[in-house]
């Protein structure tokens, strides 16, 4: 049975201020009051919000050390040197080694990649990678999407004679590595005004700063690229805000219009939908992936860098067939992993945490989201992966730092990384008893009653009429949605079933809703519940409830309709 959820609506806009941009914008009030909740409360941020320009994106030189990375860029140009573009091997660091090193192979031959392997090496700048890099006469590495916390690897190539750029957007410790530039706006000192970007979205800046010291058109260029830009957005779920809003908005463009030959190969395009960042998270992400959970990460970048359809569709196919085996193998781990809790008081284990030294590290970051969603409790999922060590995966659920909380256990760990709510760690298996208690204390001291209850958070209060074509197609505007500008999530009050309402699905396990509201007036909506079809026999009672639901346009047989996707029912008592 799904756990229930706590709704906590929105504070709304200021009355006054909805009311004048509503006025001005000539849009309905609720739309006014969705765009002054998310800081737009002028006529004039809502045209920029509205309609996203390149022109917009911050200058690169305000990131600290850009000029030091150009200049060592222009070194390597100048007297010839080999450049090995690094990356990790999740979609955010192959989508920005693609990019990288296809912007530099247009104009220049000496340029490599290289994407670490998962099992043997690990994460992050590698020892073995700086040795590829030495062996292959590349005097210079940039590192993207990892190397903020590689202290003694980048010493290791300083030794080696090969400097580095690092290109990264996780949290930095207190000290800085020693590279030649660390590209990072979350460092304490870089005066960058946006601080989210993802790692291929500071590898964009890489490319603007590089163009603008050589006078090319640097938003040009860079369109050229955003398609593999708006992936890493979606995949590494960073704010679509600021300057990821306008990535996303054009990359999502260029996706839908002109993809690159990897991206097209895999085939997804062939209904003539519109693809959006849920599409990218759900479709395409999960694909790249694969690559580098079951197999070669490198296998993802020669992909979304074929230059030609044939080659691209070969490599697609294999990757595919990686993808089928991921969700077999993930599906396999996720219920071994619940069989294990099976039974188990789970009381005092404010953190999940199971450890199985055969499991596959390509999948336990999947399988720690699934135990997130089963049990709503921060996970985490260990696996064997070297001598006396282990490595485990962490997600969290909302409000509660996994990143902060596995600091707080750094004296015990030998190695760790990542964000608010996702992280990865490695330990020595002896010390694995002694971090379960420290991160189940802090769990437990962080984690407050109320917020072991999932929340949907509403937007706003609207009524079933209101609903229009016109609503619609506004409300369409304030894509693309993600973290901090998510989908506007709409609560109902008093709806009762109307004609047609049904269980759908192979197991009958969705519920398709006809709604009307209290006033039982001809405004019918239809909406789907997925997994919700067990509320089948409250909801066709004849009764009140109320209904939280986002809204999409359903496209059956050449018609456009308006379909709720409906997020939570709630029985009323009398």
């Amino acid at each position: 049975m799904p756990i229930e959820k706590r709704w906590v609506v929105k504070p709304q806009g200021d009355p006054a201020t909805v009311e004048a941009l509503a006025s001005a914008l000539r849009i309905p009030p609720v739309l006014a009051n969705l765009l002054v909740q998310r800081g737009i409360d002028t006529e004039e941020k809502a045209h920029s919000f509205f309609n996203p320009q390149l022109s917009d994106l911050h200058d690169p030189f305000l990131m600290k050390d850009m000029d030091k990375a150009v200049s060592r860029i222009q070194h390597a140009l100048d007297n010839r040197e080999g450049i090995l573009v690094y990356g990790d091997y999740d979609v955010d660091g192959t989508t920005a080694v693609s990019m990288v090193y296809s912007f530099f192979k247009r104009f220049y031959p000496k340029v490599r990649t290289y994407i670490p392997d998962r099992n043997n090496e690990g994460y992050g700048v590698s020892f073995q990678g700086i040795d590829y890099a030495r062996e292959n006469d590349c005097r210079l590495i940039i590192a993207l999407d990892c190397g903020i916390k590689a202290d003694k690897e980048i010493e290791y190539a300083r030794e080696k004679g090969i400097d580095i750029i690092i290109c990264d957007h996780h949290r930095p410790s207190d000290t800085l590595p020693a590279a030649t530039a660390v590209l990072d706006p979350k460092r304490p000192d870089c005066p960058y005004p946006f601080k989210e970007l993802s790692g291929c979205g500071v590898g964009v800046k890489l490319i603007q700063a590089v163009c603008k010291s050589k006078g090319w058109n640097d938003k040009a260029v860079i369109n050229s690229y955003l398609d593999l830009v708006a992936v890493s957005i979606g995949a590494d779920i960073v704010p679509i805000v600021d300057e990821n809003r306008i990535l996303a908005y054009f990359g999502l463009k260029k996706l839908n219009s002109n993809p690159c030959p990897g991206i097209k190969a895999f085939n997804i395009f062939s209904k003539k939908r519109i693809f959006n960042i849920s599409d990218v998270i759900f479709v395409i992400a999960p694909r790249i992936n694969a690559a580098g959970r079951i197999n070669r990460g490198i296998h993802a970048v020669e992909l979304l860098t074929a230059r030609n359809d044939v080659v691209a569709k070969e490599i697609a196919i294999e990757i595919d067939t990686l993808n089928a085996e991921r969700k077999e193998l993930d599906a396999a781990t996720t219920e071994e992993a619940l069989r294990m809790l099976e039974g188990k008081k789970l009381d005092d284990d404010f953190c999940i945490i199971v450890y199985n030294p055969s499991w596959h590290k390509g999948v336990i970051g999947i399988v720690a989201s699934r135990l997130v969603e089963h049990f709503y409790r921060p996970a985490m999922v260990f696996t064997k992966t070297g001598e006396g060590q282990i490595s485990a995966s962490a997600r969290s659920m909302h409000d509660f730092d996994i990143y902060n909380a596995i600091e707080r256990c750094q004296d015990i760990i030998e190695q760790f990384g990542g964000h608010k709510y996702a992280a990865g760690l490695t330990l020595k298996e002896e010390n694995f008893e002694a971090f379960k208690k420290r991160i189940n204390d802090i769990a437990r001291e962080a984690i407050l009653p109320e917020m072991r209850t999932p929340v949907i958070e509403v937007d706003t209060e609207i009524r079933l009429s209101e609903i229009t074509s016109h609503f619609l197609r506004t409300l369409k505007k304030f894509a693309p949605f993600g973290p901090n500008n998510t989908i506007p999530v709409f609560m109902t009050e008093k709806v009762t079933n109307f004609i047609g309402t049904k269980r759908v699905g192979r197991n009958n396990e969705h519920l398709k809703l006809v709604i009307v509201d209290d006033t039982r007036a001809c405004n019918d909506r239809s909406g789907i519940g997925f997994g919700m079809g067990h509320l089948y026999d409250k909801v066709n009672s004849g009764g009140f409830f109320d209904i939280c639901y986002t809204l999409q346009e359903n496209e059956f047989m050449g018609k456009n309709d308006i379909q709720m996707i409906v997020k939570d029912i709630r029985l009323r008592e009398e």
